[in-house]
């Protein structure tokens, strides 16, 4: 056990710190799971594989661990444990009323969605007041200051239903996240700003996105609006460089951005943006085809080297340059091989070519 306390200390130093914070774990796995810090935070749970697919950050990795180690659905008794809940978790599920086939359903989806958000389960008179439900049992969204209730109707399938409203409807976004939501098949509309201090263009661009966002909610329901710091997962999409601050509409099914076709300044620009890619006249750039997978492939191939060569451009030239040398010398030695093989087939076909003249005349004259 202390050896590989001491593996994993040396190995992985952001596991090995959670590791010691997490006691309620072991890493034999006798505890209540199995805890596996690898590349992937993989985590095991009663047979049932959980994959981490966050950002690799103590406080990202601690909360997915504390979140598929507890109960698929936790109960909540009181209004205090209630409003304790809400203030921890800007998206929370919460199923209301008695057993039912509706909470089967609402289990059933949290058996492969607990990786992504919270569920909870508590009575009607555990609500605030000011929550309405129209009849019971009923699932509820709790998320940006107010609450949506389920509707099999109107929103078809449970489990789709909570994949597309674990998200908030504004917020920041880094690439897991926008990877996470391409999975909803919804649109993410965002607001690429600097890492660091923003200009005032970019606080612009940013309340824009939000504003429209809280106002045209029920419109725009097949978006997700927030804004992305870093921009370095867009330019790998894009394929080049984008400009910050801007806007952009990535469609992460297949791959696929939106451009303006102009300067974006005001709401209405914004509205109207949104509006030509979902009526077909904004048209949609990149995507999945064969040739953009080419294309892809070679762009990234071109970012891995491009940093070798700036920043060590020896270290670059030996790394390429051996693998080139030693290719074109085998090249080398087999073309001359092939050549002197070559060479002595011709020299036994002259060799034999004059006996085969003698015992032609040897046979012509024992006929004559």
């Amino acid at each position: 056990m202390r050896w590989r306390q001491e593996q994993m200390r040396r190995v992985d130093p952001l596991g090995w710190r959670i590791f010691q914070e997490a006691g309620a774990f072991d890493l034999h796995g006798t505890g209540r799971c199995e805890v596996f810090l690898q590349q992937d935070s993989l985590r095991l749970k009663k047979d049932v594989k959980y994959h981490y697919l966050g950002p690799r950050t103590k406080d990202g990795i601690m909360d997915f661990t504390n979140r598929v180690a507890g109960p698929l659905v936790r109960s909540l008794s009181s209004l205090q444990l209630f409003q304790h809940a809400m203030s921890r978790h800007d998206v929370m599920f919460v199923y209301v009323g008695a057993t039912s086939q509706l909470k089967a359903n609402y289990t059933s989806a949290a058996e492969t969605l607990i990786v992504g958000t919270y569920f909870f389960s508590a009575t009607r008179d555990v609500l605030p007041k000011a929550v309405s439900l129209a009849s019971l049992p009923a699932v509820v969204v709790f998320k940006d200051g107010t609450y949506f209730t389920y509707s099999e109707e109107h929103d078809g399938d449970l489990k789709l239903w909570i994949n597309r409203e674990r998200f908030p409807n504004f917020c920041q976004i880094d690439s897991y996240t926008l990877y996470a939501m391409g999975e909803s098949g919804k649109l993410v509309l965002l607001a690429l700003v600097e890492e660091k201090r923003l200009c005032d263009q970019s606080l612009r661009y940013k309340s824009l996105v939000e504003k429209v966002a809280a106002e045209h909610r029920d419109t725009y329901s097949s978006f997700y609006f927030g804004f992305m710091e870093d921009s370095g997962y867009i330019n790998g999409l894009v394929m080049g460089e984008v400009i910050v601050p801007s806007f952009i509409i990535v469609n992460l099914s297949n791959d696929g951005y939106f451009l303006p076709l102009g300067a974006v300044e005001t709401e209405r620009h914004l509205l109207d943006f949104m509006d030509g890619v979902l009526d077909g006249s904004v048209e949609i750039q990149g995507g999945n085809s064969i040739t953009q997978r080419f294309r892809r492939f070679f762009y990234d191939a071109k970012v891995t080297v491009t940093p070798i060569f700036t920043k060590a451009p020896l270290l670059g030239c030996f790394l390429f340059g051996v693998p080139l040398v030693i290719g074109a010398a085998l090249c080398f030695v087999c073309c001359k091989g092939r050549n002197s093989a070559d060479d002595d087939d011709d020299d036994g076909v002259a060799l034999l070519a004059p006996s085969l003249q003698q015992r032609k005349k040897s046979s012509d004259k024992k006929s004559d």
